[in-house]
């Protein structure tokens, strides 16, 4: 990687100009402890070669991607802070007349660091310096929440993608542009604006996706059989994703004459945009929709530092918050008190977070009766040992065996709710009540029992579940709640290095310093 010499052109602005930089502030830190935090070695592996070195000290510019991410700035704004701004220049070991380097130095320094065996080396770090300093000592609790980050690109509508994904292909795959002038006729693909009809017809709209989509399929039908490289495999499988995912076909079509018309309402898991086809739709509640990713965090609530975080695609089963909240708990070597709402709730998250020895502290699903007002999962008893169940009127019905993909059980009524009293509070369905038994289900009638009755539980969840908010909202503070960059990995991480800078900060704020080598807090409280 070869060696910096710590040569500064100009005078050396923390020592010159020390008493202008705001004391306890992460400038100061940096500029004194820069080189502890992040020392040379801690990036050699990024640079294996010994011909020469990097144009700029990798700690150096670890330092300014660190403040890049805590004041959420551009590349260029954050050259022009380190040109312009004595704090920026003191806390990356710039000298008072150095012009920093070219912007776009630094997404090459996040390139190789996202590429590198050790990608959240910056949270990693600071990690280092949480546990040296004993902050979390004694202390058992984690908080879980997710918040939604708008992704970085436009809405695609329909058109719009199909037309982006077979420009795609024409460009990135060998001869696709010859088939593409004898196949393709419904658009000129060389033409960057949208087609030419009248938008606000819808039979012409509907004529247009039908055409567009015959012309991804007869693209891809006709490609020549060759090996290809990642970016043009990449370009036929987008086509095909798109060519699918918003059409279905015409009303009086088998699906076998080539006619095809938007699919009513959104199809699952629906790519937004072809430019970063990770976006997702995300809903966070059942009325508000977001395009982005999900940040999962898991925060040390008395101190507020984030102990592990991850960025994931907004929607899939497997980025759901109870299977990612597993994975940020994973690293822990302690039993814990694991605090989280509705979503970490699932009955395999509480099996498995048992298992491990932690404590609960999930708030269950409201049950939802069939009949407003009405009767509940809980007004019925139900023995999963013995498989039966029991009504409020003193029915009771044997339980099915476990079936269908989720294993569940059943308990049927249906006769004897023919007039029963308490049929109106009970259902509606004309063929009578019949209840569906989830797997895990006395655990959750537990946590419910218990969250509705324990006092103690209640006081614990009220005291320390809301400050997993703050950390949300010191997370996207400062408009980063917008994100800057496109794809899962890039994005995860920013996240890692957003979390590590207000950490940092967090820990500055609780009294870190350095002396002896040795990382410690100058003051006991938090």
């Amino acid at each position: 990687m070869g060696e910096w010499a710590g040569e500064t052109v100009g005078p050396d602005v923390w020592e010159t100009c020390r008493e202008l930089i705001p004391t306890g502030s992460v400038f100061a830190f940096l500029a004194e402890h820069r080189g502890a935090l992040f020392p040379a070695g801690m990036f050699a592996d990024m640079y294996p070669s010994a011909n020469g070195r990097p144009s700029m000290p990798p700690q150096v510019l670890a330092a300014a991607v660190t403040l890049q991410a805590l004041h959420g700035l551009s590349d260029f704004e954050t050259v022009q802070e380190l040109r312009c701004d004595l704090r920026w220049k003191a806390a990356c070991g710039l000298g008072l007349h150095d012009m920093a380097f070219d912007p776009s130095l630094l997404a090459y320094f996040r390139r190789r660091l996202s590429r590198s065996v050790r990608p959240n080396r910056v949270f990693e770090a600071v990690r280092e310096v949480v546990k040296a300093t004993g902050v979390l000592k004694g202390k058992h609790r984690r908080a879980l929440d997710s918040t939604v980050l708008d992704d970085a690109v436009a809405t695609q509508d329909t058109v719009t993608q199909l037309i982006a994904a077979v420009r795609a292909v024409i460009r990135e795959v060998p001869g696709a542009d010859q088939v593409a002038a004898v196949q393709c006729t419904a658009h000129d693909y060389t033409d960057p604006g949208k087609p030419r009809i009248a938008w606000n017809d819808e039979q012409a709209r509907a004529a247009l996706v039908d055409a567009l989509v015959t012309d991804a399929l007869r693209l891809l039908g006709h490609l020549p059989d060759q090996q290809l490289g990642e970016k043009a495999a990449n370009a036929i499988g987008l086509l095909a994703l798109v060519a699918g995912q918003d059409v279905e076909p015409a009303e009086d079509s088998d699906g076998r004459d080539g006619r095809w018309r938007i699919t009513r309402g959104t199809a699952p898991d629906r790519m937004v945009s072809t430019v970063d086809p990770e976006a997702r739709h995300v809903h966070k509640t059942r009325t508000h929709q977001q395009d982005g990713y999900k940040a999962h965090l898991a925060i040390e609530p008395e101190t507020g530092l984030y102990t592990a975080v991850t960025l994931t695609p907004g929607s899939g089963a497997e980025h759901h918050e109870a299977r990612v909240g597993l994975g940020l708990l994973a690293g822990e070597d302690t039993p814990l008190d694991v605090l989280g709402d509705t979503a970490y709730s699932t009955g395999d998250a509480r099996r498995a977070l048992e298992e491990a020895g932690h404590r609960l502290f999930l708030k269950p699903a409201p049950l939802r009766p069939a009949v407003p007002g009405g009767f509940t999962l809980d007004d019925f008893a139900i023995d999963t040992t013995n498989g039966i169940v029991t009504c409020p009127a003193g029915h009771t019905v044997p339980l099915s065996d476990p079936g269908g993909r989720h294993h569940q059980r059943k308990a049927s009524f249906r006769d004897l709710c023919t007039g029963c009293p308490l049929r109106e509070r009970c259902t509606k369905a004309k063929a009578g009540r019949i209840l569906t038994i989830r797997p895990h289900h006395d655990l959750q009638t537990t946590a419910r029992r218990q969250a509705a009755t324990d006092p103690a539980w209640q006081a614990d969840y009220r005291r320390w579940r809301p400050p997993v908010e703050r950390a949300v909202a010191w997370l996207v503070h400062h408009g980063n709640r917008r994100l800057r960059y496109r794809g899962t990995i890039a994005n995860n991480a920013w996240l890692h290095t957003r979390t590590a800078a207000l950490n940092l900060r967090r820990l500055i704020n609780l009294g870190l310093t350095r002396t002896n080598d040795t990382w410690h807090l100058a003051t006991a409280t938090a």
